[in-house]
Order: structure tokens, then C-alpha cells, then sequence
């Protein structure tokens, strides 16, 4: 039997450890030699922090620890996130990883299966990658498309509309076609309008043209505007990011803005955008009804998927805080590039 065991230990394509409760290894199976790069011989009676990344080291230990003392025979480590090894050469590389610990008469016992996960994680990157030179394409786009609206069929709208107030500044006193191109006037403003909302829906030139900081207050102008809602802002005012940055941060802003304004019934509204150590972060807070997050989203609400899926593209996360009667607080964390900012 224990000829067998051994035999099903070395096969196994997944690397296999075990260690006793002061976490030296016992047991190091031919797979973990192979992801690793150390020989049986040579990690057997060492600790277990000879295969992690030094800053990970203390961590490990006390999950390892805090896991001893729950009782629990098995689970995933890292509660499902991946979790980082370190060959011989001091490579680093993600893994999946599982526990499990046995009580046995010399002692508890930890044994840990392994899976190397680097073209996993690898392919995920190249995804996310993917996705958002497509949203930048995306975004591209629709800023040429809102050029175009603008300079040219909006100012052919007012174009047409110049020509009809001076059709009818010399038509006398001939009341029907007055009433007439009064009617064609007020269709030419509406028009007119419309063009301009659908080009600053589409890609507001401000963001291109002025920068992120008076986007943000063009945004929060409009909401006032548009809504009645007083809208606070925190921003510094030398913030000024690098695409795709500006636009992640643009949009996100926009999407809780609207959120507000459709589910909120909020009487203010703040936004904060401030840089942080190695990016910024991003609260949108209002006052508002609120809602139960273990329940789901504001019925008919599909920005908060969108929120989070402009951070995410950037390595970023959105934590959203609510309570029913108690508003609603968006906060964003985004890592920012050194060379993706500008300030």
C-alpha cells in the first residue's frame, strides 16, 4: 500500500507538499521538483518559505497557522485568488493552491497541491489587454463620429437656421409664412441640440480638448443642470492622466452620476478624485435612498456592471457601499503607470 501511495504521489501532475506544524517539508513529490527546481533531497527537513517570494512569506505562515486552528480537514488557499511561488533561479510564478491538514501521531501534518497557473494568468492578461484596446478603438471612434457632428452638421443646422431668420426678416408682413419659418426655427434649435447632446454623449470634446479635471466639472455642471441635484467636487485641479486612464476615470464618473440621477432620488451628490501612491482613487457619494447590495442592483440598473468593468480592464477595483435610507457610496481604486500620467 505504501508502495502504491508513493507510486500515485510521483505521477501526479500536480505538485504535492506537505510539512509539519513547525512547516518543514516532509514530503516533496517529483512534479513540485520539476515547477520548482529543487531536487527532493535538497528541500526535504527545509521550511516552506524557500519556495514563496520573500514578501509573501510571513503571510503564509499565518494562514497556515489560523488554518491549523479551524478544524477544517480541506480547502482552497487564498480564498480562490492565485497565490505566488518562487523557483530556484528566484523566478516568480502564479499558482492554484489547496490545504489540507491530518492529525497523525507525530504531529499535524499540512499538505498542499500545487498547479503552476502562469499560462493560465497569461492568457487572461493578453484578454484584459485585448479588451481594452478595443474599448480605446471604441472611444476613437466614437470622438471622430463626434467630431463630425459637431463641426459639420451641427454647424450646417446653424447654417439653415440663419438663412431662415433672414428669410423671415424680409418677408414683410406675410403672417403665414412667418408662423411658418417660426415653426422651422424652433425645429432648428431643437435639432441643433440634439446634435450637440448625441456628439457630447458619444465622446465629449471637452475631455480631448481640456483635459480630465474639466471634464469632470462639465459632467457635474450638466448633472446639476439637468436634475436639480447640487454636485460637490473634490478634484485636484493638476490631475491630468494619459489614455486610457482619462477615459476609464471619465466614464465611471458619468455612469455613477446617471446611476444617481435615475435610482437616487438623492438631494447632493459628491465626487472626489484624488491621486494616491501608485494610482487615484475615485468616491462618487450621494445621500439618496439607498439599496441592499445582498440583494442586487437598483431595479433596472446596468451601470454598476459597467463600473466595474472599466476598472477591471485597468487593473483597477470598485467597491460599492449601500444601505436602504442611507445613499450610496462608488469608490475606485486604480492603478496608474508612471508613464500613463501626465501629473
Amino acid at each position: 500500500m505504501a508502495a502504491r501511495l508513493e507510486g500515485l504521489l510521483e505521477s501526479a501532475m500536480d505538485a504535492i507538499i506537505s510539512v509539519d506544524e513547525s512547516q518543514r517539508i516532509v514530503l516533496y513529490n517529483r512534479a513540485a521538483e520539476r515547477i520548482f527546481g529543487w531536487s527532493g533531497p535538497e528541500v526535504l527537513g527545509q521550511f516552506l518559505d524557500m519556495l514563496l517570494p520573500p514578501r509573501f512569506r510571513t503571510s503564509h505562515a499565518d494562514h497556515v497557522h489560523r488554518f491549523g486552528k479551524t478544524g477544517i480537514s480541506s480547502r482552497r488557499m487564498g480564498d480562490g485568488t492565485v497565490i505566488h511561488g518562487q523557483r530556484r533561479n528566484g523566478d516568480e510564478f502564479p499558482m492554484d493552491a489547496s490545504i489540507s491538514q491530518l492529525d497523525t501521531p507525530e504531529g499535524k501534518l499540512f499538505t498542499v497541491i500545487l498547479r503552476d497557473v502562469t499560462e493560465r494568468v497569461r492568457a487572461q492578461n493578453d484578454l484584459a489587454s485585448l479588451a481594452l484596446q478595443a474599448t480605446a478603438i471604441r472611444e476613437q471612434e466614437k470622438s471622430r463620429v463626434a467630431r463630425e457632428l459637431h463641426d459639420e452638421l451641427a454647424q450646417s443646422l446653424t447654417a439653415l437656421k440663419m438663412d431662415a431668420i433672414w428669410i423671415k426678416d424680409h418677408l414683410g408682413d406675410r403672417a403665414q409664412a412667418t408662423r411658418k419659418l417660426d415653426d422651422m426655427l424652433g425645429m432648428l434649435d431643437a435639432s441643433v441640440a440634439a446634435t450637440r447632446r448625441i456628439a457630447a454623449d458619444l465622446r465629449p470634446l471637452v475631455l480631448d480638448d481640456l483635459g480630465l479635471v474639466a471634464a469632470v466639472e462639465w459632467l457635474a455642471q450638466g448633472f446639476t443642470q439637468r436634475t436639480g441635484i447640487p454636485c460637490a467636487l473634490d478634484v485636484d485641479e493638476q490631475l491630468e492622466l494619459h489614455e486610457p486612464y482619462a477615459t476609464a476615470v471619465f466614464r465611471i464618473v458619468q455612469e455613477s452620476l446617471a446611476n444617481a440621477a435615475k435610482h437616487a432620488r438623492a438631494r447632493g451628490v459628491q465626487v472626489a478624485l484624488q491621486r494616491v501612491a501608485g494610482g487615484l482613487r475615485l468616491r462618487v457619494q450621494d445621500d439618496g435612498i439607498g439599496f441592499d447590495p445582498a440583494i442586487g442592483r437598483p431595479p433596472n440598473s446596468l451601470g454598476l456592471a459597467g463600473l466595474r468593468e472599466r476598472a477591471q480592464l485597468l487593473r483597477g477595483t470598485v467597491a460599492i457601499r449601500s444601505a436602504p435610507g442611507s445613499g450610496t457610496t462608488i469608490e475606485a481604486e486604480i492603478p496608474v503607470k508612471e508613464e500613463g500620467a501626465r501629473a
